[in-house]
């Protein structure tokens, strides 16, 4: 009686447990099946640019700190848009200390590099002082990076250089080139706000890692040969980037026109600064010593060419340097150039360049000293800096590596050190123009030329050969199309190999046949884990995409169906059962469009006509509402599962309620 009792009682227990089992599987399937529609497209554009302006979950580390009051969300803008009023407030006098070395150090190589970046962008030479004055200020206010140094790129110069000449001739129009330059300015400083307002950094990253290691080396030789029209003297010279015409720009010139006085003096100074370098590297203290070279190069032989008149034995000075502050430019900009739509690209292109370089020096000194770089603000500082750099007689500034560097090892604390720079400069320009008159150019060229080796990554670029053979490809495309065609052929290279990868892996997504690891609950691919058990009768699938759209979703439902008629012929060939269920796991699809959900469809019907049937795992919020939508629940009798266990659940019943 007692045994009788106690069967019973387990019996009703047992009941109870699957009974509640199927109550919750139940349950969670309506959890799936009523999920909220998805925010549209313009909620998610209204929260991007509310957060960017009022974002949530920066608290200062005292409570007085906080804003309060009707003022509140004022106040919160003007703490997210300037981060220097949340820095300041702890700033102090050992902090300055720091600052005061790390920008006089950055001033003095500054100054040099400014004055030789201006002539590469084919600018007068004061146009590099102008971009190491206003950026650096505005920067200072607005950006989150503590370590980086704003102003003149050798990079960005060249690929201005290069874009804008096709439009306006620098000799034969100097002031509408240089209006042009400015005008583009403006237009890079407008993308980049634009960029970080609307939280549309994805479009910096087309420029992948890979991709800028080669066009940078790319760019740095071009920019090494052209620097040969100052360290050889010669007059004229091509205005073309590729290195088969400056090869025969030199050739040609060797031969009439070249003066070996500033090839001498050029070299000999660039010796000194690459030797001070390397001294540099063994002996850590004296970081400074190369951070000065530059400076003490110009110096030195300003004034040997001034006590020896070697400019009137054929060695290349500077000349006139406009003395003064920056000028306003505002009405210097050209929006009404027939030109205006080209200038404009030439802004995009620069812009996503210039913040490419910056946002990687800001992440690499950031991630060094373990502080948070936002990257939004990043983009919004950066395209500050531009805008109001353009109308004040500034081309397009950005993070420098070699500069940055040198802040970093100089022990900066806050960008005060680029207030610091900018106010060294200024003074220059109020003050030493006149000095800088028998400046040769060859020392020039010689400064540029030795900044260029740190931009040539060969262990980097024998890192992206081993890892990823496509992104090396993209790398290549990059370093030769700068090299042999020109600086916007390699960019366009290095996008388009890059966007074919993308186009590849997402047409052609992975799909794996899943099975259950052995005492777990876990379903992995049965190809990387041979060991997982496959249940009869039923076959389970994952969608490796983030999209299922018109360019992929045929190549999924034919993979689909071949796994399942190939499931299908294998079992009959081993007498076994045919496939009843196909489980189709969609935890990692985002989004589907009309095309996919056609191809859906269609594999549906397909499935259905083959006695299958069809049941889909946990699609994401997108998916599911345009599910519901298309009808498509309905289709497969709404078979829409939480886990591939629960479907597994779901199946063996089907299949012990048929028998």
């Amino acid at each position: 009686m007692a045994s009788s009792l106690a069967a019973t009682e387990t019996s009703s227990a047992q009941e109870t447990a699957d009974l509640e089992k199927n109550i919750g599987q139940a349950e969670r399937m309506q959890w799936v099946l009523n999920a909220p529609e998805p925010p549209s497209m313009w909620r998610e554009l209204r929260d991007s640019v509310k957060e960017t302006f009022l974002p949530r979950g920066r608290k200062s580390s005292s409570p007085k700190d906080q804003p309060s009051g009707r003022f509140k969300p004022v106040v919160s803008v003007f703490l997210a848009m300037f981060p220097v009023l949340s820095w300041c407030r702890d700033y102090s006098a050992s902090k300055f200390k720091n600052d005061l070395l790390a920008g006089l150090t950055l001033a003095s190589l500054c100054i040099p590099q400014g004055i030789g970046y201006a002539t590469l962008a084919k600018l007068d030479p004061q146009y590099g002082l102008y971009t190491s004055v206003i950026p650096p200020l505005v920067y200072a206010a607005m950006g989150t990076s503590r370590h980086i140094a704003i102003g003149p790129v050798a990079v960005v110069s060249l690929l201005l250089a290069s874009m804008v000449q096709t439009v306006q001739d620098p000799e034969a129009n100097p002031i509408g080139y240089r209006n042009l330059v400015l005008t583009a300015t403006f237009f890079a400083g407008i993308f980049q706000a634009s960029f970080g307002i609307f939280r549309l950094g994805f479009l910096v990253d087309f420029l992948s890692q890979a991709a800028i290691v080669g066009f940078v080396a790319g760019a740095a030789i071009v920019i090494g040969l052209q620097q040969l029209k100052g360290l050889l003297g010669i007059a004229h010279f091509t205005n073309r980037t590729d290195i088969v015409s400056v090869l025969k720009a030199v050739w040609s010139s060797v031969h009439h026109s070249w003066n070996p006085h500033n090839f001498i003096l050029g070299c000999s100074f660039l010796s000194f600064i690459l030797i001070s370098r390397l001294v540099a590297r063994r002996n850590r203290k004296l970081f400074w010593l190369p951070a000065i070279a530059p400076l003490i190069s110009v110096v030195v032989s300003t004034l040997i060419v001034f006590l020896t008149r070697a400019d009137k034995h054929g060695v290349v000075v500077i000349k006139h340097i406009k003395r003064g502050l920056n000028p306003i430019s505002v009405h210097d900009l050209e929006f009404s150039s027939p030109h205006i739509g080209e200038v404009a690209k030439i802004g995009l292109i620069v812009a996503i360049v210039a913040l490419t370089e910056a946002i990687a020096v800001g992440r690499s000194f950031a991630a060094i000293k373990g502080y948070h770089l936002n990257g939004s603000q990043e983009m919004i500082a950066i395209g500050c800096t531009n805008i109001l750099g353009s109308f004040t007689s500034c081309y397009v500034a950005t993070g420098s590596f070699s500069r940055s560097a040198v802040n970093f090892s100089a022990g900066c604390e806050t960008a005060v050190s680029n207030v610091v720079m900018a106010i060294t400069v200024i003074i220059s320009l109020e003050l030493l123009t006149k000095l800088l008159y028998f400046t040769p150019t060859a020392i020039l060229a010689a400064v540029i030329v030795s900044a260029l080796p740190g931009l040539i990554d060969i262990n980097e670029a024998c890192y992206i050969w081993k890892v990823d053979k496509l992104d090396f490809l993209a790398c290549a495309g990059a370093f030769f199309g700068v090299l042999f065609a020109s600086v916007e052929i390699g960019l366009l290279a290095a996008v388009s190999i890059s966007f074919l990868k993308i186009v590849i892996i997402s047409i052609r997504p992975g799909t794996e046949v899943l099975g259950r690891i052995p005492g777990t609950d876990t379903y992995c691919d049965v190809e990387q884990y041979p060991m997982a058990i496959k249940t009869p009768q039923v076959l389970v699938i994952r969608v490796k995409s983030g999209l299922l759209c018109f360019a992929n979703a045929n190549f999924v439902k034919d993979k689909i169906m071949n796994w399942a008629t190939k499931e299908e012929d294998e079992k009959k060939g081993h007498g076994m059962e045919k496939v009843q269920f196909v489980i189709l796991d969609m935890s990692s699809l985002m989004n589907i469009d009309v095309s996919g959900l056609a191809a859906l469809e269609e594999l549906r019907r397909s499935l259905v006509s083959n006695g299958i049937e069809m049941a889909i795992i946990n699609p994401k919020w997108q998916v599911i509402h345009k599910l519901k939508l298309a009808n498509f629940l309905n289709k497969i009798g709404g078979k829409v599962f939480l886990t591939v266990g629960e479907a597994m659940d779901a199946a063996a019943s089907a299949k012990i309620a048929a028998i």
